[in-house]
């Protein structure tokens, strides 16, 4: 994959992620604003408890994201991305294509996971 293809899939991936945590963070300065209007105990604090533990959830997903576009803007600039990061092997144009922010080929992929989970 040229370098300005390369780029451009990271680019999108950034907009995505500080789009979908802006709005997230609106979402929660909204919710703090309708919470200090209301008056009395809440019928449904578990649910708004439950809520906030989604965002958190959500958030830190995002967060990670983030940091593996970061880590892509990296590659990108040392020369080695569409390289594994495990074994060096080149990774497939249309899985970059599909998921620009893969870092391992599919096989290494899934064994990670595994190991992981």
């Amino acid at each position: 994959m040229d370098e300005h293809r390369a780029r451009a899939l990271v680019a999108r991936e950034r907009r995505r992620v500080e789009a979908a945590l802006t709005e997230l963070a609106g979402d929660a300065q909204g919710e703090d604003a309708s919470h200090f209007d209301q008056t009395g105990e809440s019928a449904e604090a578990g649910a708004e408890i439950q809520h906030e533990m989604v965002d958190d959830t959500v958030a830190a997903t995002l967060q990670n994201e983030l940091a593996s576009v970061v880590r892509a803007e990296a590659r990108i600039a040392h020369g080695t991305f569409g390289l594994s990061v495990e074994s060096g092997a080149r990774i497939p144009d249309d899985r970059l294509e599909a998921e620009p922010l893969a870092e391992r080929t599919v096989e290494e992929q899934s064994r990670f996971g595994r190991s992981q989970g």
